[in-house]
């Protein structure tokens, strides 16, 4: 069985609005529920749990009627931390399925997580045992000690920004959240990140731009304008992805 976990417990205090972000009304529709309906319509997801913002599950519970959302099952509550949110939505787990039961834990406010991306996941993490989404780093990198100035230049080919979603084996999780517990690793920035600190490989499958992560308000208004907007037919697509993704890429901690 395939399970998603996307994570929705964030007060998106960095977007300065009066509700969660995840919440926001764009084009009179929840941003929730654009990434809901992702894997709603996936074929090859079965089930969904959310972790919610306390006191804003009856307003999921009302949308995901509204929307025909019926993948979804369980809803708990976030913790102080994502790693803590993200902990609580695998003991959820853990209650309902397998050991063998892949999880795509993902970003809830990531609402434009494509088809071929969760499938690429699955396809990853089934042959290597994890799937990470990533994208090559693009742009010039530097390092900063004081964040105003630098001569620190990292070369950008052996540089990967990560997305979600993560794809393991319900197990993986579980020793992973066990081991966090037992050396006192808290508050990582993602269940990749946890993996690394715990000397594990990470895998890299399929990412892409449009895949963003709405934190802020220009956040919001690239993503309106990406629902807006239709390739034309003689712009050629794929190429950065095959290149980069034929295999995926191994990233070990140093």
């Amino acid at each position: 069985m395939n399970v998603a976990i996307l994570t929705a417990s964030g007060i998106g205090s960095r977007a300065k609005q009066d509700i969660p972000k995840q919440f926001l009304h764009i084009n009179n529709k929840p941003i929730i529920i654009y990434t809901l309906e992702a894997f709603q319509n996936h074929p090859m997801v079965d089930e969904i749990i959310v972790v919610c913002l306390k006191g804003w599950e009856e307003f999921l519970c009302a949308y995901t009627k509204q929307y025909n959302i019926t993948k979804l099952k369980y809803i708990v509550n976030g913790g102080k931390t994502g790693q803590e949110s993200i902990k609580n939505g695998i003991m959820e787990a853990k209650k309902h399925y397998g050991d063998d039961d892949l999880i795509i834990i993902h970003d809830g406010n990531r609402p434009l997580i494509s088809d071929e991306i969760i499938t690429q996941s699955l396809i990853t993490c089934k042959k290597y045992g994890s799937a990470v989404a990533a994208i090559p780093c693009v742009e010039a990198i530097y390092k900063s000690e004081n964040g105003k100035s630098s001569n620190i230049h990292i070369p950008r080919e052996h540089l990967f920004r990560t997305q979600t979603p993560h794809t393991y084996p319900l197990k993986k999780l579980l020793w992973a959240e066990k081991e966090a517990d037992k050396r006192n690793i808290e508050n990582t920035t993602a269940t990749c990140t946890l993996m690394s600190e715990l000397g594990e490989e990470v895998y890299f499958s399929l990412g892409s731009e449009k895949n963003l992560k709405i934190t802020t308000i220009e956040d919001i208004e690239i993503f309106k304008g990406l629902l807006d907007t239709n390739i034309d037919n003689y712009i050629k697509v794929g190429d950065l992805d095959d290149k980069y993704f034929a295999e995926p890429t191994i990233c070990t901690r140093n």
